[in-house]
């Protein structure tokens, strides 16, 4: 009994002393053993796998970011060499432009020039025809006067002057006097 009565007396001195929230040191060790296997199993056998999976994840997003480097790098050749072709085309235009305002120009001085040929040929051939009909009107104007002085001769001097050679040479005189007479007084 006294076995029961030590125990007795060492439990109700051990009651008032007892912390909650401290366990009792075999409840820590028996405790202990299925820590200790817990994390044997997961270091043995959870911590591989959960590395291989973070390691293929790492590999996963380390070739992501080496895949959108190297697309962003093509991006930015793309966007280079599509500025290169813009500026390319914009100079091209620039010239097209240049040489589509030379063009006009030398079509526009050919043009003129083509202009001014033409308007001296239509003043030459109007001078021309001027002249062709200055001296219809002057041959005219010669048998019509020459008809008109030979028949006012005829009645001045009472006499017929139809001979063609005598009129003729009266007509001629006349005229030349009358061209003698409109000189000298131009």
């Amino acid at each position: 009994m006294v076995t029961q009565q030590a125990i007795a007396i060492l439990a109700a001195a051990g009651e008032e002393n007892i912390n909650p929230l401290i366990p009792a040191p075999f409840e820590i060790f028996w405790s202990l053993i299925p820590l200790a296997v817990v994390f044997f199993v997961f270091f043995r056998y959870v911590m591989p796998k959960l590395g291989a999976v973070l390691d293929e994840r790492a590999a996963l997003i380390e070739g992501g970011i080496s895949k959108a480097e190297k697309a962003q790098a093509e991006a930015a050749a793309a966007l280079e060499e599509y500025t290169a072709q813009l500026t390319e085309a914009r100079a091209e235009a620039a010239r097209i432009r240049e040489d589509a305002r030379a063009e006009a120009a030398q079509i526009l001085a050919e043009t003129r020039v083509k202009a001014g040929h033409e308007a001296d040929r239509i003043v030459e051939t109007a001078n021309k025809q001027i002249e062709a009909e200055r001296q219809q009107a002057i041959v005219s104007l010669r048998s019509d006067v020459g008809a008109l002085a030979t028949e006012l001769a005829s009645k001045i001097v009472g006499e017929s002057l139809a001979d063609d050679a005598r009129q003729q040479r009266v007509i001629d005189a006349f005229l030349t006097d009358l061209e003698a007479n409109v000189k000298a007084e131009g």
